[in-house]
């Protein structure tokens, strides 16, 4: 079965720090690109942050830029999503997305535009 597994959510308060993992299984995505969205309970799923398949682009919200952090190891088939002085408003399920490239340059940053999700993972922050 093809599949993106998330972990690495919790509950922290708020300044604190968590880092998120998308591992994947049943197939290989190396050569997708990647990204995290967000839902937060009443809103629609929002993109956090992207990545393309060689690591070497990404494309980030304004609201998480500079405290947030994309990265990805092809070795391992496992992107990550470090998060730093998270916020109250950071609070949401975090799912991890994969999308072919299309050959394309952009990384793209609607829902409809990927293919394979995880689960969600839980993120809540304190104040």
């Amino acid at each position: 079965q093809v599949q993106l597994v998330e972990s690495g959510g919790g509950s922290v308060q708020a300044g604190g720090s968590l880092r998120l993992s998308c591992a994947a299984s049943g197939r290989t995505f190396n050569t997708y690109n990647k990204a995290w969205f967000r839902q937060a309970p009443g809103k629609e799923r929002e993109f956090v942050q992207g990545i393309s398949w060689s690591g070497l682009r990404t494309s980030t919200v304004d609201s998480v830029k500079g405290r947030f952090t994309i990265s990805r190891d092809n070795a391992k088939d496992t992107m990550y999503l470090q998060m730093n002085s998270l916020k109250p408003e950071d609070t949401a399920v975090y799912y991890c997305a994969a999308a072919p490239t299309g050959g394309g340059i952009n990384i793209p940053t609607r829902p409809y535009q990927y293919n394979y999700w995880g689960q969600g993972t839980q993120v809540t922050v304190s104040s």
